[in-house]
């Protein structure tokens, strides 16, 4: 059997590895067998944190839009419930922008909370 010897093909999956490993420090920029690892591992923290980004935005918006809530007088889940059962279909990122951007919209929507108390209570 003849011997491969794999130039192109080994050279240019290797260049791949090293160029996904430019910026990190020391070896684990240059040398293929640590960098290898190193960009392994990497691309694992990129997709956990991809999925965690969108929980911490989440409870950013929560805690924008209790704090905005909490001077108006209502608390965050009375504020989310009354919006649901007067059929306000907005969602946290925006509730969280108008609260931060436009405030006397966001005061008319905490409004629907007094409404709402008003008609459900017997």
């Amino acid at each position: 059997m003849t011997r491969v010897k794999r130039g192109n093909v080994a050279r240019l999956r290797r260049q791949k590895i090293l160029k996904l490993a430019k910026g990190f420090k020391g070896a684990h920029s240059n040398l293929f067998r640590v960098a290898n690892q190193q960009v392994m591992k990497a691309l694992k923290y990129s997709y956990v944190g991809r999925r965690q980004k969108k929980r911490n935005f989440r409870s950013l918006w929560i805690t924008r839009i209790n704090a905005a809530s909490k001077q108006q007088g209502i608390n965050y889940s009375s504020l989310i419930s009354s919006l649901k059962k007067a059929k306000v279909d907005i969602n946290r990122k925006m509730l969280s922008h108008l609260a931060i951007i436009d405030n006397t919209t966001f005061i008319k929507l905490c409004n629907f909370y007094y409404l709402i108390s008003l008609y459900s209570s017997p």
